[in-house]
Order: C-alpha cells, then sequence, then structure tokens
C-alpha cells in the first residue's frame, strides 16, 4: 500500500510575509497618505528668508556709525554745543547715549545670527550641505567682530579714568571702535549675495547633483565631491561632510521606508 506524501504548500513563505505584516504593530495605526510621503521625499525648494534681513541689518550698522561720529563731534569734540545736547540728551553725555546705541544694535547681531541659524539648520535638513559650509563663517563673523568691540568698548570705558590727560582721547577710541566693527558690512552683503544666488538658482540636493553627474559622464561641470580621506585633504573636514550626508541619507531613507511600509499595508488590505 502506497503512502501518501502531505501536500505541500507552496504558498506558505506568502503566508508567512502576510501573518508578519499583519501582526506588525506599525500597521494597525492610521496609513500615511502616499501624496503627503511623496511632497515628503521630493520637497519643493524653498527659498531662503535672510537677505533682506542681512541687508536691512547693514543699514542700520552704517547708519548707526555715521549718526555716532555726528553726535560725538558735535556733543563732545566741538565744546561749545555741549550744553545744547545735554538738554537735548535729557543730561547723558554722548559716549554714553553711544553706547547705549550699540549695546541694542548687538543685540539686532545677535537675534539675526539666531534667525539665520534656524534656517541654515532646515536648509542643511534639506541636502544642501555645501550651501550650509559655505555661508557658515559668514552668518557668524558679525557677531564675533562686535563681541570684540563690546569688549574694547569696555577696556576703554575702564581705563577712562587714566585718559583724561589727553582731551577726547576716550571718544576717539571709541569711534575709533565703531569704524572697525564696519568690518562686518561686508561679510553681511556678501552673505546677502550667496543667499539671492541660491534662491535664484533653486538647485536641486547635493545627493541629487552629484547622481546626476555620475549619471552622464560627459557633463560640462561635474562635480567635485570628496567621499574619501586623500593625501593633502583635510581630514576633519571630510569627516564632517560624510557626517553630514549621513545624517540627510538617514532622514530620506526613514521617508522612503514609511512609504514602502504604507504601500504594503494598502496591498495586503485591498
Amino acid at each position: 500500500m502506497d503512502s501518501k506524501e502531505p501536500p505541500t504548500h507552496t504558498n506558505n513563505s506568502s503566508m508567512e510575509i502576510t501573518q508578519s505584516l499583519d501582526e506588525d504593530p506599525l500597521n494597525d495605526g492610521p496609513l500615511i497618505s502616499p501624496e503627503i510621503l511623496d511632497s515628503a521625499i521630493k520637497k519643493e525648494f524653498q527659498k531662503l528668508p535672510t537677505s533682506w534681513a542681512a541687508l536691512l541689518l547693514s543699514l542700520l550698522h552704517v547708519a548707526f556709525v555715521c549718526l555716532s561720529a555726528a553726535l560725538a563731534v558735535y556733543c563732545t569734540i566741538l565744546s561749545s554745543h555741549r550744553s545744547q545736547c545735554l538738554s537735548l540728551l535729557q543730561g547723558l553725555e554722548s559716549p554714553t547715549v553711544i553706547v547705549f546705541a550699540k549695546v541694542c544694535l548687538w543685540v539686532l547681531q545677535v537675534a539675526f545670527e539666531r534667525f539665520v541659524h534656524r534656517h541654515h539648520g532646515r536648509v542643511r535638513s534639506r541636502g544642501y550641505l555645501r550651501f550650509y559650509r559655505a555661508t557658515r563663517n559668514l552668518k557668524t563673523l558679525p557677531v564675533y567682530i562686535h563681541s570684540a568691540g563690546n569688549a574694547a568698548v569696555l577696556m576703554i570705558l575702564a581705563a577712562e579714568p587714566l585718559l583724561h590727560g589727553v582731551k577726547n582721547l576716550s571718544v576717539g577710541l571709541l569711534l575709533g571702535v565703531l569704524a572697525l566693527e564696519l568690518l562686518s558690512v561686508p561679510c553681511l552683503l556678501l552673505y546677502s549675495v550667496r543667499v539671492q544666488n541660491f534662491n535664484r538658482e533653486r538647485p536641486e540636493p547635493d545627493v541629487s547633483q552629484e547622481e546626476r553627474s555620475h549619471g552622464y559622464p560627459g557633463n560640462a561641470h561635474p562635480l567635485c565631491t570628496e567621499t574619501g580621506f586623500r593625501d593633502g585633504s583635510n581630514l576633519e573636514d571630510v569627516v564632517e561632510k560624510q557626517a553630514d550626508l549621513i545624517e540627510y541619507l538617514q532622514q530620506h531613507n526613514t521617508l522612503l521606508s514609511k512609504r514602502i511600509l504604507s504601500l504594503t499595508s494598502q496591498q495586503m488590505r485591498e
């Protein structure tokens, strides 16, 4: 008597996959709309709204230095107008008013740096790593210049009792510090130009540009990317570039995983 072999189930693997998907707790929640995931994966270009702030801050800085110089010359250096200035400034000396205004300008510089840092963090998360690194020093250098100016002003105020031997020496030094702080204006203008060029070009993320350049070897403008350490290259820069790229790719892979999970769940429930 021939023994019958048990029937083989060819769809065991598919049943196991179905069971594992049904038991997956991630599928119990509401499905994410494919349109939402597609828009998250393929984000439209978003302009940086920071160039106007840099231009406005530059104009305020130049106006502050010009008004401070006029006030110091009219009210302090030309002592004949001292009584008029005291009545106009509510009894305050012109250097005191200049220092107060300088502190307000420094606060605006710090607020601008925080505003720019927030938007550049978003640019970095969207994959524009080269632009983020190219403008990193430009957006922070004005704050450093004004902070160094504040330290110089404090030294002048502390040494003011020793400077009474030379007439108006402390005022001259104060105006000199304000003039040196104008070095931050070219940084702001250069930053504004780079942001406007970035908004006008509307580039794709760095990874997409690199893939396109690799896909078309005859490209007239190949990207010079550095994926490893070479002789003569800066190891810290290479590590930083790789860390930024890995962070962006991790975020991108997370969105892709959610998209795949959503499509698989919809297919299994149909």
